[in-house]
């Protein structure tokens, strides 16, 4: 049983309230990163609501001795975060190649056909089942956002809109429905109750059936000080050694493991029944475990420095953006992500610095960034205005931004680009 009290605790010289670890349950004492108060990444301002209070939660993320998952305690429910969700993935060329590359490599090495049954859990708006579907492969789609699934719905692919945990997963089975392939790509890190999540996985899976499940990976936030990617919506703050420990106590093993670049750097993890000995532990496993220890991903006082690093990075970025701003460059931003909102709201940057940001996405359009108020623009906007730089919020896809928008430099614009520090592109 997990518990879920808070207790008190002396760190850095202040009392504060801690909760318990999700997984294992011990009391959290340690800090791991403290971002000070945020408002949800994905909760766009309308004109109407500027002059309303906007709520901001704690971005305090802590770390657990015993199982070291590094944790943002559940300060708003899932419910209130996803049942609308302003993020959808089909709007990002790289990933819908990322989805496509994905279903090619699985189907030949599976041996995947009109026989199979593919299920994703968060399948936002069937970005990737899309490409099983034209393999005339059997698909399902889970996912909470009524408005995400929507548009999965109109392409034709089954979805199921509700939460997914074991509940859900008992619910599918009893209706016939198993998973030959079970994936989720960004969602294991998105779950408060994470035992609820893998035990229903483990009860959605066939007894031979394959798991692969893509997250960030903690040693590249913390080796590339990608602090921006904390936000509430991201409870958990994932190693290969904490999952294989989530997954194991589930009666689930992971046998294979590859490193992406994805999302600053990412984890795809295979996993099946503990039950099933016709997949070998590949050395990719044995590897990258070894790395992490090495890293001292076992060892608590590992995940004390994160903290400095990240302060350094704000001053590096201020500092910067003021010298600009006095040499009276106008700045622009490009994007409107969580990450985005994450960076703005902690480093104290609002319209004194960024006249604006545009996204491709109609949905946040014509809305403003929460907590910072910054409006949200069509791309067209750069045209118009021909700012002298772009800042570049969803760095991660930094190259296909710069791509994308390779005409500003007929003007001289620049491009900055702000983790793991301020660099400037030309």
């Amino acid at each position: 049983m997990i518990k879920t009290t808070l207790e008190s605790y002396v760190d850095n010289g202040k009392t504060l309230n801690r909760g318990c670890c999700r997984f294992c349950g011990v009391a959290l004492k340690h800090t791991f990163v403290d971002l000070g108060m945020s408002p949800l990444c994905e909760s766009y301002v309308s004109l109407e609501q500027l002059n309303q209070m906007e709520p901001f939660y704690p971005l305090h993320v802590c770390v657990c001795d015993r199982c070291f998952l590094v944790q943002l305690q559940e300060y708003v429910s899932p419910q209130d975060i996803f049942s609308e969700y302003a993020y959808f993935s089909s709007y990002s060329d790289s990933w819908l190649q990322h989805a496509k590359n994905y279903t090619e490599k699985v189907i030949a090495q599976f041996g995947l056909h009109a026989s199979s049954q593919v299920v994703e859990i968060a399948s936002n708006d069937g970005y990737l089942l899309q490409y099983f579907l034209e393999k005339n492969i059997p698909v399902l789609g889970i996912e909470p956002a009524a408005n995400v699934a929507e548009v999965a719905i109109k392409k034709g692919i089954s979805t199921v809109v509700k939460f997914f945990g074991k509940s859900t997963a008992s619910e599918l089975v009893a209706s016939g429905k198993q998973a030959d392939l079970l994936i989720g790509n960004n969602v294991l890190a998105h779950v408060p109750d994470i035992n609820d999540f893998v035990g229903g996985a483990k009860i959605l899976l066939k007894p031979q059936g394959i798991i692969t499940m893509e997250f960030p990976h903690l040693m590249r936030l913390i080796e590339e000080n990608q602090f921006d990617t904390i936000y509430h919506e991201h409870f958990s703050y994932l190693s290969l050694l904490t999952v294989e420990k989530i997954f194991a106590h589930h009666g689930l093993t992971i046998f294979d493991v590859e490193e992406l670049s994805t999302h600053g750097g990412s984890l795809r993890i295979y996993a099946k029944q503990a039950e099933d000995t016709s997949k070998p532990i590949s050395p990719r496993v044995i590897e990258l475990r070894a790395k992490e220890e090495a890293a001292g991903f076992t060892n608590i006082k590992n995940y004390f420095s994160f903290g400095e690093k990240v302060k350094e990075t704000k001053f590096k970025l201020l500092e910067f953006l003021i010298l600009a701003k006095r040499q009276g460059k106008t700045i622009a931003g490009y994007g409107a992500p969580g990450k985005g909102n994450t960076l703005l709201n902690y480093c104290g940057i609002r319209e004194d610095f960024i006249d604006y940001t545009v996204d491709r996405n109609p949905y946040k359009q014509g809305k403003f960034l929460p907590g910072t108020h910054i409006p949200i623009f069509h791309p067209d906007k750069i045209r118009e205005t021909k700012p002298d730089y772009l800042l570049i919020l969803p760095w991660n896809l930094k190259n296909e931004i710069m791509s994308q928008m390779a005409f500003v430099r007929d003007w001289g614009c620049k491009f900055i680009v702000p983790i793991p520090e301020v660099n400037v592109y030309s």
